[in-house]
């Protein structure tokens, strides 16, 4: 089918030239020879057309949309609307003309100005499908998704075929929430044109929305067979391979959204976050270095970092970056937390409870506060002021293995050995992991003469951490 129409213009352009031949200053020869050409593909063709049209007839208004609408295929937009300017200023009631300046003002970010202009396109021409669409467009980029769906349900009715309006219709849905409404449209729009990649991702979204992350990725997986260099349905796929825990598979499609797109920050970050997860912390942070060059204010790419730096041994350097944090995010308790942590790593225990201190105004059930302050309480001698600490953070959360398992120690240093024990218990039920609970309990054993059962606490602490 393409083939034929490209053969069309061809032929038209030969007649154009024909006539050209015979009446050289025949201005509407040379407006529709301009009209074939830009079929064609061939814009420096068809906009030497267009100039010559409207040198020999300068009231030739479609000359000037023609041309305007050249301008705008090749990203012109300012030169668009000059030229659709004025070829309203000599057709006022140019309904097409209104509807494409719209389109190169929204292109410009001009979206109050583009609806204008749509508006002005339906009433002179009520049945303009594709005006009704183009408003809905704006009116979603504003935020206007209700009216958005109104004209889309207009366009749809004007064309029931109209496939992009299903699709659009779909976004905004999907924006408003409605994600099953959104998969309706993109299934209708999907069963119009097949090879859609754009329906394939948007349905892909919206069924990820729903918490139906495999078949959301069949739907990535389609949109980029239709689209290889579709950045975005990487990213996306490879965020619900995430979630799915296929997390080596989400790293290479995040390695093909960086590809693709090198400058694509929530990639870095989601690679770094896939990285840590996976234990890779060196990896991680270079990401995060990436990150942080592309956007300097991006505060959960410096606390992501100062993690993975605590982790790393390096405390200092992690605590610069959870100062960026509270510079660009005054009100972030998790921040104070994390830098009271490295402090106290540090030897500075007046200053970590300076920060988990603040941390609690911040976010007074906060039970990583707590049971930070607590271990820099218990550190300090502060042994009743530590357990409620540590009491505070379980009432906040009561499944918080790490506070049962440092009120136990402080219990222990307390000779308290049998709430020592029942917190190590409590600590080892919810955390079945907890490495440090199995050594802790074994220690109270011991020191009770129960020695079978501290070298079964042992052994279980060595299996679980044999270095």
């Amino acid at each position: 089918m393409e083939a034929y129409n490209n053969r069309g213009d061809t032929n038209s352009k030969m007649g154009y030239n024909r006539v050209i031949d015979l009446k050289p200053d025949l201005a509407e020869a040379h407006n529709k020879r301009g009209t074939a050409n830009r079929s064609l593909g061939r814009y420096s063709d068809a906009m030497g057309d267009y100039g010559r049209a409207i040198e020999i007839k300068s009231d030739l208004a479609e000359a000037h949309y023609n041309r305007g609408t050249a301008n705008r295929d090749l990203g012109r937009y300012s030169d668009a609307i000059v030229d659709y300017d004025r070829a309203i200023e000599l057709k006022p009631d140019y309904a097409e003309a209104y509807n494409n300046r719209g389109t190169a003002k929204y292109n410009l970010d001009d979206y109050r100005g583009a609806k204008a202009d749509y508006d002005r396109a339906i009433e002179l021409k009520p049945d303009l499908a594709e005006a009704h669409n183009n408003r809905g467009v704006a009116n979603s980029k504003m935020g206007d998704h209700r009216d958005a769906i109104a004209d889309y349900d207009r366009t749809i009715e004007l064309r029931p075929n109209f496939v992009e309006a299903y699709n659009n219709r779909g976004d905004a849905n999907s924006k408003m929430g409605d994600h099953r409404d959104a998969i309706v449209d993109y299934d209708r729009a999907i069963k119009l044109k097949q090879d859609y990649a754009e329906a394939y991702f948007n349905r892909g979204n919206a069924k990820s929305n729903l918490g139906d992350h495999r078949s959301a990725m069949a739907d990535y997986d389609e949109a980029i067979k239709l689209n290889p260099d579709f950045v975005e349905a990487y990213y996306n796929r490879g965020t619900v391979k995430s979630v799915l825990g296929d997390l080596h598979s989400a790293m290479a499609d995040y390695d093909r959204a960086i590809e693709l797109e090198l400058d694509y920050v929530e990639a870095y970050y989601n690679r770094g976050t896939v990285k840590f997860i996976l234990g890779d912390h060196r990896s991680a942070m270079v990401d995060y270095d990436e990150v942080i060059k592309l956007n300097p204010d991006l505060a959960d790419a410096y606390f992501n970092r100062g993690i993975a730096k605590s982790i790393l041994g390096d405390h200092r350097s992690a605590m610069s970056d959870y100062d960026r944090v509270i510079e660009l995010k005054p009100d972030s308790a998790e921040a104070y937390t994390s830098r009271g942590s490295c402090k106290f790593l540090l030897y500075d225990n007046p200053g970590a409870i300076v920060d988990y201190d603040r941390a609690l105004e911040l976010k007074p059930d906060s039970a990583e506060a707590y049971t930070s302050r607590g271990v820099v309480k218990s550190d300090l001698g502060q042994y009743s002021e530590a357990i409620e600490d540590f009491n505070q953070a379980i009432k906040f959360d009561p499944d918080l293995a790490e506070a049962y398992n440092n009120r136990g120690l402080v219990k222990s240093d307390l000779d308290d050995h049998s709430g020592a024990m029942a917190d190590y218990d409590r600590a080892i039920k919810l955390k079945p992991d907890f490495a440090e609970a199995y050594n802790n309990r074994g220690t109270v054993k011991a020191n009770l003469g129960d020695y079978s059962a501290a070298v079964a606490d042992y052994d279980r602490f060595i299996e679980l951490n044999p270095n």
